[in-house]
């Protein structure tokens, strides 16, 4: 017969095991399979890890308390530095607003796209899902007044991809990813009193099910590293991964900075979906750049028709 003691030991494990292995799986970047779509929600893990401290205290059993706290402390020591800002570094040169968005087949709402560019003073726009409709319809809104110069790849779906400028663009191209063949395109923009910026807007497999997440490894490790002792670069759009996935965060230790982990805003959800199913906000679009560039401020932009929120970035860039 099992004891009340011996049944709140085993209660405790059973609450602390979860936890734990989690924050294992977290750490070690070991996620596979169904796992990928399950570290997405590391936030919301660590903010639900002290209960299963409080119920080791409360059932005062030493050692799943000890291991509950180490797990729970490991969780909150990976998530919230994306809530604290990060001011450096600091640079001399030019402002420049960076606004990325997917459109989700073309259906988001042009009008918006629009009033976000020209409300923000924006001066290059990424976008991804980007159709031949919504292409016509973004510059007959204005857009071609607003962002003259652009590389555009518009197909039928999801796999198209655009970059819009107030600059020059030159060495323009788009290239189309391996995995679900969605296509990037990227330039060098020239920015005034500043270095070329190379910018791509980035859009890796999506890992919706167990049998594509190879693709989606497969995107995610062909998307172009950073060059620290090269030009600046930007890439920015539907990483279809948080910084709680292993090969975004390489991705980023080859020399660039989350611009929205920088500023404090990392934990911002930009994918619901926001259409009522009962699915947390996580944060898959991102704004990557060179650390060599100041990061001053990120938002975050509701669009209609899109289940993706956009992300608006205030850079300043290194004076050239």
């Amino acid at each position: 017969m099992i004891t009340k003691g011996r049944l709140a030991t085993i209660a405790c494990w059973v609450a602390v095991a979860p936890v734990a292995a989690w924050t294992a799986l977290r750490l070690a970047g070991l996620e596979r399979g169904p796992l990928v779509q399950a570290v997405a929600f590391t936030p919301y893990v660590a903010a639900a890890a002290l209960a299963p401290v409080v119920l080791a205290l409360a059932l005062r059993r030493r050692a799943p308390a000890v291991v509950a706290a180490l797990a729970a402390l490991a969780l909150v020591a990976a998530v919230t530095p994306r809530a604290v800002r990060d001011d450096r570094p600091t640079v001399a040169g030019p402002v420049l607003r960076l606004l990325t968005a997917n459109l989700l087949k073309g259906g988001a709402d042009p009008a918006r796209l629009v009033e976000l560019v020209r409300a923000h003073r924006v001066d290059v726009l990424a976008v991804q899902e980007f159709t031949p409709q919504i292409a016509a319809e973004l510059d007959r809104l204005g857009l071609a007044t607003l962002l003259p110069y652009r590389v555009l790849n518009p197909e039928v779906g999801t796999t198209g991809s655009g970059l819009y400028a107030r600059h020059p663009l030159s060495g323009t191209g788009w290239r189309r990813n391996e995995g679900f063949s969605f296509t990037q395109a990227y330039g060098t923009v020239a920015v005034p009193g500043a270095p070329p910026l190379r910018v791509e807007s980035a859009h890796p497999a999506a890992p919706y099910a167990v049998d594509v997440v190879p693709d989606w490894w497969t995107d995610l490790r062909a998307q172009p590293p950073a060059t620290p002792r090269g030009g600046l670069s930007v890439l920015a759009g539907d990483f279809n991964a948080t910084l709680d996935h292993a090969p975004l965060r390489d991705l980023i230790d080859t020399g660039y900075v989350d611009a929205a982990d920088a500023t404090g805003a990392g934990l911002s959800g930009t994918w619901g979906p926001y259409g009522g199913d009962p699915i947390p906000p996580v944060t898959i679009d991102h704004v990557l750049v060179d650390r060599r560039i100041e990061v001053r401020a990120v938002s975050v932009h509701a669009v209609p028709g899109s289940d993706h929120r956009a992300v608006l970035a205030e850079l300043r860039l290194p004076a050239g």
